[in-house]
């Protein structure tokens, strides 16, 4: 990938910025909201009998729902921390064994193509990184199919 197309490939990226920076996340909104509702039907449970077994039933369900959000979170977050170790371990290691010359197309690469290329071996990196920018290829799996000098990583989350 010749380095014009490279400027061209990054002007073309949305930018952050200020005003764009921030990721709320409300799916902890909601899950804060069900679990007060969820609360809440366990106390009126207490004090009202008459309907306190479909109140229970409601907190369980709710307790429940509440639970799956949070199982599905902590597991995501490890996931995206161990993308950005990856990524800052990749830039690393490219800078150490792509020629000066072409450190610019470390930049180029997504995350995903450097996920998909941390298993290649340090000799076989630099054609791979070439080839995986002259043919765009975008997909883990296929950049990992590709690497015919596997080194494992067993350090994984």
């Amino acid at each position: 990938m010749p380095k014009e197309d490279f400027d061209a490939r990054q002007r073309s990226r949305s930018l952050q910025r200020y005003e764009n920076h921030r990721r709320i996340d409300y799916l902890y909104s909601l899950q804060g909201l069900v679990l007060i509702i969820s609360l809440a039907c366990g106390l009126a449970a207490f004090f009202v009998r008459e309907s306190a077994v479909i109140l229970l039933a409601a907190a369980l369900t709710l307790n429940t729902l509440a639970s799956l959000v949070l199982m599905i979170k902590i597991r995501q977050y490890p996931l995206i921390l161990q993308d950005r170790i990856i990524r800052l371990e990749m830039q690393t290691r490219l800078r150490r064994v792509l020629p000066e010359d072409r450190h610019w197309e470390i930049n180029g690469l997504t995350l995903d193509q450097m996920i998909g290329l941390r298993f290649a071996s340090d000799g076989e990196l630099p054609d791979l990184v070439r080839k995986v920018l002259d043919e765009n290829i975008t997909s883990r799996d296929a950049i990992k199919r590709m690497v015919k000098h596997w080194e494992s990583d067993e350090l994984r989350v």
